[in-house]
């Protein structure tokens, strides 16, 4: 009997041992990533590029202490990448040192500074369809103890760049009305025909992400600097309740601020992209895996049911993954990150389809994504599900954090509405 036990356990062994040669997760896919940029001190978020291929990224005060300009520590929120791991604050060093630096500490609880001719808390550069560079300010910025500071009139706003002559040639102030103390603007797209506007300039589509939740997407005519809400507040503009994406295989749950509760993610629209046509705005929750689109000829409305037909008109277009910015090509596809997966996806509206495009396992966090004339799509991995507002509230980044280009599928390239 003994032996017969034996000789059944001998046998049993080979297979345990070819248990490397099972089916395994490869890891990457799609075209190979290229590091362009590395950021060793200031921590990123957006990233546009110029038709001549100069690159522009932002440090925002309103989610890193660090990158809060205090009025003695020279941070910029705005910056020119002038080498493999070099930037030049820009347009200028001035724009980005407030005097007495980004909080006023004169009110009680401290707030945003008000300059309307400075940068407080710089969420998101875009280059529109003319090759201008617009900086979309929150006038929100975090204290040293990773407090966010509310936004005073003057902070949040909308700032125009020749970046021929790197001079400011616009800058749009957002109402009380529109962009909320509590606000958190968080990006924007850009369509400039004559068309679209009363003004014959364009408009502009923003998200508001706000943690606090008074969520929805702003609109801007470019030539009157007019701006209004739509979707305020509706399920589709908000985080899930319950929410909880993986990162790395690490659950994330939000720390809204010190000494306060665990919550799930809360934050609200962020990601965003024109249609290649410029008829339908693409936008989606970081607090959520659902894509959603709404005609932009809704949003443009401003009549007395426009708030109902705009709501009435949100279409859902099924599940992305959890992500932050989005993109669009002259395929017509809308990229968007798929951080749970390491990966990029994008939705082909030909067929409604949710597609991989790319994966490696360097990708944590795809912040921003800017589709370029050379026919590559940039973007920011800054490693945001490691910072300190989320569980256990320990800063877990290691620099430095990394700008990578990937080659578009079909000879995609930039799209231009204008």
């Amino acid at each position: 009997m003994y032996s017969k036990l034996v000789l059944a356990a001998s046998v049993l062994i080979p297979t345990f041992s070819s248990a490397q040669q099972l089916l395994r997760d490869p890891g990457v896919g799609g075209p190979p990533l290229e590091i362009v940029h590395l950021y060793n001190d200031q921590w990123p978020t957006g990233i546009t590029v110029s038709r001549s291929g100069r690159k522009f990224s932002n440090y925002p005060a309103g989610l890193d202490s660090n990158n809060t300009n205090t009025g003695s520590n020279n941070k910029y929120q705005v910056a020119e990448l002038t080498g493999n791991s070099t930037e030049t604050p820009y347009p200028n060093v001035s724009i980005n040192n407030p005097p007495g630096g980004a909080v006023n500490y004169t009110t009680t609880p401290p707030t945003g500074a008000n300059y309307q001719t400075h940068l407080i808390g710089v969420q998101s550069v875009v280059l529109d369809a003319r090759d201008r560079l617009w900086i979309l300010d929150t006038g929100r910025a975090q204290l040293p103890d990773g407090t966010l500071v509310l936004a005073t009139y003057g902070g949040p706003k909308l700032v125009g760049v020749d970046i021929t002559s790197n001079t400011i040639i616009e800058t749009i102030v957002f109402p009380p009305t529109v962009a909320f103390p509590d606000s958190y603007l968080n990006d924007v797209r850009f369509d400039l025909r004559a068309s679209v506007s009363a003004s014959g300039q364009g408009v502009a589509y923003i998200t508001d992400s706000s943690s606090e939740g008074r969520n929805g997407i702003i609109i801007v005519d470019l030539g009157s600097g007019e701006s209004w809400r739509h979707l305020d507040s509706i399920p589709e503009v908000r985080a899930e309740r319950g929410f909880v994406p993986y990162v790395w295989g690490q659950p994330l749950y939000y720390i809204p601020g010190p000494g306060q509760p665990l919550t799930t993610v809360p934050l609200g629209s962020d990601g965003i992209a024109l249609s290649a046509d410029g008829a339908d705005l693409f936008f989606g929750p970081v607090g959520g895996r659902g894509l959603f689109s709404i005609s932009t000829q809704r949003l443009r409305d401003r009549s007395a049911m426009s708030e109902v037909l705009a709501q009435a008109g949100v279409v859902y277009r099924g599940q992305r993954g959890v992500s932050d910015g989005f993109e669009t090509d002259s395929n017509g596809y809308v990229y968007a990150g798929n951080m749970e997966q390491n990966a990029i996806g994008f939705y082909n509206p030909a067929n409604g389809s949710m597609g991989v495009w790319v994966r490696d396992p360097r990708i944590s966090w795809v912040d921003t994504m800017s589709v370029a004339s050379d026919g590559y799509l940039y973007f920011t991995d800054n490693q945001l599900a490691f910072s300190r507002s989320f569980y256990p509230g320990t800063d877990r980044r290691q620099r430095p954090f990394v700008l990578f280009k990937v080659k578009l599928p079909g000879n995609g390239t930039r799209v231009s509405l204008v």
